[in-house]
């Protein structure tokens, strides 16, 4: 039995990779809109702060792990009785050519990109058969442009790709949508590197045709809009949020 009385909840969201940029505006986006949530990720300390300040229920997941995002779902269907999506926020970054790339980055940035994008697709197939809702990845526009030095993260975020159209005809019968948001740079503490070097963010400014990074807020709204229950016939599509990175050629090159 739920814990919680969600008659007159709006919707019910796990979101995971919670405390990263985006993960967090996706929180503060879907808290005010009012969701409830089970939020996942793997600094506990973050994790409790952000949980406090929206009123959602932390959960400490490590995503790349088997079985823990299962865990994660397993408890928000605990304390609500259902769930209505899942938005899997977790990414890394690695700007390597593929020769001076190790083993361990490799597989750090699998783990961390597509196996918890796995992880995720398989406890959404697991536990929502019956409810269906929306699970919405995120992928990368490296994905589909050649970026240079982006060789684990685009077949990373590929990946990712492949796997929301495969489960989106998987699952399509028990009214489980699959979509991923594949953005540009987005000025995050994940990205400080390249945001806080005045030359290396002219450079990827330039890249991208409305002349601009994103913010946190640009990828947040598209998740949430693709979590609504109101885009419940789209289902396998990869939407590029990302400036016109992937598709539009800068005037400036």
């Amino acid at each position: 039995m739920p814990t919680e009385n969600t008659q007159n909840v709006s919707s019910i969201y796990i979101v995971l990779g919670a405390t990263g940029g985006i993960g967090k505006a996706l929180v503060k986006m879907l808290s005010h809109q009012g969701c409830k949530l089970v939020l996942g990720a793997r600094n506990n300390h973050a994790l409790q702060e952000l949980a406090n300040d929206f009123q959602a229920h932390p959960c400490v997941v490590d995503a790349s792990q088997p079985g823990q995002i299962e865990n994660c779902v397993h408890m928000a269907q605990k304390i609500y009785g259902r769930i209505d999506g899942i938005a899997n926020c977790i990414g890394s970054l690695l700007l390597k050519p593929a020769h001076l790339t190790t083993d361990q980055e490799w597989q750090n940035v699998i783990q961390t990109n597509l196996t918890s994008a796995f992880e995720t697709v398989r406890a959404a197939g697991k536990t929502m058969k019956k409810t269906g809702g929306s699970v919405v990845l995120v992928s990368s526009a490296a994905a589909q442009a050649g970026i240079a030095n982006h060789e684990a993260i685009a077949a990373s975020k590929a990946g990712i790709n492949g796997l929301v159209l495969s489960a989106s005809a998987t699952y399509a019968r028990q009214k489980i949508r699959f979509n991923a948001i594949a953005p540009g740079l987005v000025r995050t503490p994940l990205t400080e590197k390249i945001t806080s070097n005045e030359l290396s963010l002219k450079s990827s400014i330039a890249m991208h045709a409305l002349g601009r990074i994103g913010d946190p807020d640009d990828i947040a709204s598209a998740i949430a809009w693709f979590l609504d229950n109101k885009q419940s016939w789209i289902t396998g599509q990869i939407l590029g949020v990302d400036g016109g990175l992937a598709n539009i050629k800068s005037r400036s090159h």
